[in-house]
């Protein structure tokens, strides 16, 4: 913190001698690979999940429900380290091994303004980029003053209280916005809440919670940021996210987190028209780190309870520049970064207090890469072609005698066109190879569950994308298909117990759009499915299914807007799960549609009022399967699923200003 406090007294101070100018607003454009979800503070309202949210609004998203907030997203059969998501170009990593603090739990919607989903190999500027990229892109100040005040209510007895204020100058801009929030442990459509459910699976009394109305999880956040216009063609730029979440409970497994805290620190310099050569230069870098002790002292231990404590932190630089070459814009661009991964465990005695060390999950250990990257874009009449390279030098090395040191070396390349028959009419085809390094927990973990192998290989994605968009009067549709050919897929192998690569294919199709009917009614609509399977089956085993490959899944949303009233009713419907890796602990699950509704009212120029209902025929469903990659308790050979939330009902209050 005295190293960011220092940095700002130094900018500011650099600031305060210039000149006053004008910036240019900064716009997400969506591009044909890419979807945008905007207005996300604006609209999703219902909880502070971003998981959530895009499972509602990208049909190729799906969730991974852990808790009421905290969860995991799987885009086209893929999540974890397999897809990049970085908050505001940043990095940053979940400390649990078991997925409870995954990238999407540490930024929160009434902080968030729009998020693009990339589909695919088509992202060389980021470290790690297999299968797909999301981007979050949080608020912005503004020169004029602006804020605004929510007070949110909801079932299971949520509440919410979020505040934003954003103004300055032509020279300065400044952002603060702060939340806190608070929930019950939610009730599934049988009104059965956590301990209820745990109950009713058969879930052992040491592992059920010792209090049966522990509350669900509390947060608070903070999101700070700042620019400073040097001169008509340069700015700076400093942000500061911070997460605090305490007690927050994960009832199908066995630990739940004491806390999870959460720092994200970045400053980024820009610089236009340098000169022949630089019609954009840009200077980032960037700090996160996440602090992560799970305990079972929430359970019901006999005479001890464990801890183990997962820290994690990475920091990461980048320097790029862009250039008008030959009616062509180049981007070359050099990229670093260090991520530290450690666990501390230990046991402590309920009597008497005294903390016992037990042997660690895996050693201290550093990944660090290296990369150069370039990008060219070039328009040929109707056809605009993208191409695409990177080379990446990662070196992993534990601390220790014990393991062993990792280097891996490694090129992408992707090629991008979209050919636009008519203002209406889009063509569009990629193709592309991408690749990411195992982590310390796939190289190295020795903890419960299974094993780390050093000897795994990068995984390498060439991948395939086709697709077209056409618009028809007030119709919309765009359609892909995608054929991924994963070599040395990194894989849990519940048999041997140890991770493994694996050869695999993943397939699939999506089509979306929208339909505009006269003044006040509109319609929004995707579907998306995709299909995996391994090569060979794992040693020991003859299941060829792929693991979290979710099934058939729409979404769907008519949207009535009038004068100061706007209402949205959706549909999300999947499909049965028949298509489950049954060797690696997935379970066939029956499939689902749930109701939405959405009532928002523009009552005066300042204050707004939204009504909503998710769920609102109280279905009883499981979202999540249970393949082994993550520990959940297991009852009679099984891992147990866990409902999703019943109905759940909410009001929003808004002052703005």
């Amino acid at each position: 913190m005295k190293k960011s406090i220092c940095l700002l007294s130094i900018v500011t101070s650099t600031v305060l001698l210039g000149n006053e100018v004008e910036i240019p607003t900064v716009n997400v454009a969506e591009k044909i690979n890419t979807k945008v979800v905007k207005d996300i503070s604006e609209d999703q309202l219902k909880s502070a999940d971003l998981a959530e949210a895009l499972s509602k609004n990208v049909p190729s998203i799906s969730i991974v429900r852990r808790n009421g907030i905290a969860n995991d997203i799987i885009l086209r059969g893929q999540k974890k380290d397999n897809i990049n998501v970085l908050i505001d170009d940043a990095k940053i990593y979940g400390a649990c091994p078991n997925r409870m603090d995954p990238v999407t739990s540490h930024i929160l919607t009434n902080n968030v303004e729009s998020v693009e989903v990339i589909e695919g190999p088509y992202d060389v500027e980021s470290f790690g980029t297999l299968s797909g990229k999301v981007l979050v892109h949080t608020k912005e100040p503004t020169k004029d003053l602006h804020g605004e005040v929510n007070l949110n209510a909801g079932s299971f007895n949520y509440r919410k209280a979020s505040a934003t204020v954003s103004g300055g100058t032509d020279r300065f801009k400044l952002l603060l916005s702060a939340s806190t929030e608070k929930s019950d442990q939610y009730k599934d459509g049988n009104g059965n809440d956590f301990y209820e459910q745990q109950v009713e699976k058969g879930v052992p009394s040491t592992t059920r919670y010792k209090d049966s109305n522990e509350k669900a999880y509390t947060k608070k956040t903070l999101l700070s940021k700042l620019i400073f216009n040097i001169d008509d063609s340069s700015e700076v730029k400093l942000s500061y996210t911070a997460n605090r979440s305490d007690n927050v409970l994960y009832p199908a497994g066995g630990m739940d987190a004491d806390y999870d805290d959460s720092n994200i620190y970045t400053i980024g310099y820009t610089k236009r028209d340098l000169g022949k050569y630089s019609k954009e230069l840009n200077l980032d870098y960037y700090y996160s780190d996440v602090d992560h002790p799970m305990s079972t002292k929430l359970r019901n231990p006999t005479m001890m309870y464990m801890t183990s404590h997962m820290k994690t932190s990475i920091w990461g630089t980048k320097l790029k520049n862009s250039m008008e070459l030959a009616d062509s814009i180049l981007t070359v661009g050099l990229d670093t970064s260090v991520r530290n991964w450690r666990s501390n465990n230990y046991q402590t005695s309920i009597t008497t207090g005294k903390i016992t060390p037990t042997a660690d999950s895996f050693p201290s250990t550093d990944t660090t890469n290296k990369a150069i990257f370039a990008k060219l874009e070039k328009d040929f009449g109707k056809l605009n072609l993208d191409f695409g390279s990177r080379y990446d030098h990662t070196n992993i090395e534990p601390d220790g005698n014990t393991k062993n040191e990792r280097k891996y070396n490694a090129l992408s390349a992707n090629v991008f066109a979209v050919y636009n028959q008519d203002e209406s009419t889009k063509y569009f085809a990629g193709i592309g190879k991408s690749s990411r390094v195992p982590d310390a927990r796939e190289l190295y973990f020795s903890g419960m569950g299974s094993k780390g192998n050093q000897d795994l290989k990068q995984t390498k994605n060439y991948e395939a994308d086709i697709g077209f968009e056409k618009t028809i009067g007030n119709f919309n549709i765009k359609s892909k298909l995608f054929y991924s050919v994963l070599k040395d897929y990194i894989y849990n192998n519940s048999t041997s117990k140890k991770f493994e690569n694996v050869d695999a294919k993943i397939y699939g199709a999506e089509i979306s759009g929208f339909y505009l009917l006269g003044d006040s009614f509109s319609a929004d609509y995707g579907i998306a499915y995709q299909r995996g399977k391994k090569d060979e089956a794992l040693d020991g085993q003859t299941n060829k299914n792929l693991a979290e490959i979710p099934p058939l899944k729409a979404n769907i949303a008519l949207n009535y807007e009038y004068s100061i009233h706007k209402l949205t009713a959706e549909m999300v419907a999947v499909d049965n799960w028949n298509k489950v890796d049954s060797d690696n602990g997935e379970q066939k699950l029956g499939g689902y549609a749930l109701f939405n509704l959405k009532y928002k009212n523009s009552i005066s120029k300042n204050f707004e009022i939204t009504l909503g209902v998710d769920n609102v025929f109280d279905k009883t469903y499981a979202s999540t399967n249970t393949y082994k990659d993550i520990s959940y308790t297991v009852i009679g050979g099984n891992q147990i699923t866990f409902n999703d939330p019943g109905r759940y009902g909410y009001i929003n209050l808004r002052y703005k200003f």
